[in-house]
């Protein structure tokens, strides 16, 4: 069976997997915003900060990477992902397709926002984001660390984000 899961934000950088392959893709609908509160990760339940999730958007792309996991390594590659992306049900797993760079289409799985959850905020103005992501710090560190090495890695795999380009730029004036 094969298996692929689409990254956009921290799947990016921290997969917690080897995949076989990966490939630049693209999912249409979602556009990637930071729309969930995070109260474990990168805030607490006091003082939230904000991932990334897909916000299901009609005529929205969102670019990022299509990673296939190794056949023998789906069960525990996925109760992995599971425990790691599912641990307050503000995601919903989605087997949705992509399209691969060389045009192949593929059905990947996919984590996005539950837009009915507590969590979510997709109404955040840029600077609100901002200001809560120059503060925020969760259990895996500083919010700010999340959004730099989510947009250096965009950055270097070529994927262009002008929001969190704004946001890098904008946090690093809060912070400095």
């Amino acid at each position: 069976m094969t298996l692929w899961v689409f990254g956009y934000g921290s799947l990016l950088w921290n997969p917690g997997f080897e995949p076989v392959e990966t490939a630049h893709a693209q999912l249409r609908g979602y556009a990637r915003s930071f729309c969930m509160r995070s109260i474990h990760h990168r805030g607490t339940q006091t003082d939230p900060g904000l991932v990334l999730a897909l916000d299901e958007h009609p005529g929205s792309v969102c670019d990022g990477l299509a990673m296939q996991m190794h056949e023998a390594e789906v069960d525990a590659t996925m109760t992995y992902l599971r425990e790691r992306e599912l641990v307050s049900s503000a995601y919903l797993e989605k087997s949705l397709t992509v399209t691969l760079h060389d045009g192949r289409e593929v059905t990947a799985v996919t984590y996005v926002i539950d837009p009915d959850h507590v969590q979510y905020c997709g109404a955040l103005e840029l600077e609100e984001q901002a200001q809560i992501i120059a503060r925020a710090v969760g259990g895996r560190g500083p919010n700010s660390d999340y959004l730099f090495n989510t947009a250096s890695h965009l950055a270097e795999l070529g994927i262009p984000d002008a929001d969190l380009e704004w946001l890098s730029h904008r946090v690093r004036t809060l912070l400095a």
